[in-house]
């Protein structure tokens, strides 16, 4: 997400819980100065050695979400540097998403098209994951793949994290077949290009969204569960106010069965992000997405490779797939 980006979502929940609440804030003009500034460098990476991903639980005990795996897709996404849209780094990430779905039998389409925005008109492309169920109905799971425009931002928690979960998660479910289809979306163009508004953020979703409406597939997705910011050492997520609040309690519930409850609390707060593409369209959806104020490297160039825990990888992981099992008996 762009420096008023993202921020503006879950900033919205953040900035303004300062002295107040969680409503209504935005990215700081500090942040929202240095984004989209200057075309991003290539060759920001960690300067510190990279860190091991043997906190992993074993997959045996996150229902087959393997977390080293999903920390290995992290150090993949942060080794090409900065990915903002429209990047030559961008799209190799693109060719590298494409060719690991491909490699774990995954139905791939892609969209690519053109979004204008306060720096000019830039190609975009998401991708999307069909699975097919047996009955009408779709789950919906989604991630933004693109980082901030901002020099020497890797993005390793903020979308190199939900990225690796959304890549994991269809590793296991492609070779299934559910009662509903599964679609896995990896959007590009959530950051805002300058200041986040509603017309500068969440190109991607808003495209697949207006896209699923003329196509009439948006009828049929019966839940949307987005990730974002959700790798990091010290991850707490609170409750996302403006998801819908059955879906908020199916995860949270989930997450508290699992053992979760220091990880997933029942706080809350607000944040603007892809959901709300889809929620504007009458689509129920959660947002799973991490104290991204409170994490201290927040749209900061030390959102870095060694802010990432495969613990919290697989945590989060397990959270989903039980969610799914979960709308796949309703």
């Amino acid at each position: 997400m762009t420096s008023s980006s993202k921020i503006i979502l879950r900033i919205t929940a953040v900035l303004c819980i300062l002295p107040v609440g969680l409503t209504g804030c935005r990215a700081s003009d500090n942040e929202s100065s240095g984004a989209a500034s200057q075309p991003p460098s290539l060759s920001a990476v960690a300067s510190a050695p990279p860190p091991t991903a043997d906190d992993a639980p074993p997959p045996e005990k996150t229902g087959g979400f393997d977390g080293k795996r999903a920390f290995a897709h992290v150090a993949k996404q942060v080794s090409f540097g900065p990915r903002p849209s429209g990047s030559q780094a961008l799209m190799h990430l693109q060719d590298y998403l494409q060719s690991e779905l491909k490699s774990y039998g995954c139905s791939v389409e892609t969209d690519s098209f053109g979004a204008d925005t306060p720096v000019g008109r830039l190609s975009m492309k998401n991708i999307l994951v069909k699975i097919p169920g047996d009955q009408p109905g779709i789950i919906l799971l989604g991630t933004h793949y693109d980082t901030l425009l901002m020099d020497n931002f890797v993005g390793a928690d903020d979308a190199g994290s939900s990225t690796a979960v959304m890549l994991e998660l269809a590793r296991l479910l492609c070779p299934q077949k559910g009662k509903y289809a599964v679609w896995i979306a990896f959007f590009d163009g959530e950051e805002a290009m300058k200041h986040w508004s509603d017309s500068d953020s969440r190109y991607g979703s808003r495209q697949m969204a207006a896209r699923l409406a003329a196509s009439g597939d948006i009828k049929r997705i019966r839940a949307f569960l987005l990730a974002d910011i959700v790798g990091g050492r010290t991850a707490q997520f609170p409750r996302e106010s403006s998801s819908s609040p059955a879906l908020i309690d199916l995860v949270w519930n989930t997450a508290a069965k699992l053992g979760y409850t220091t990880l997933f609390l029942n706080d809350t707060t607000s944040a603007e992000d892809d959901h709300d593409s889809f929620m504007k369209r009458g689509v129920p959806a959660v947002d799973v997405i991490g104290d991204f104020v409170h994490n201290g490297y927040w749209h900061t160039p030390q959102d870095s490779l060694d802010k990432i825990s495969a613990r919290t990888l697989a945590y989060v992981g397990n959270v989903f797939l039980e969610s799914v099992k979960q709308l796949q008996a309703k």
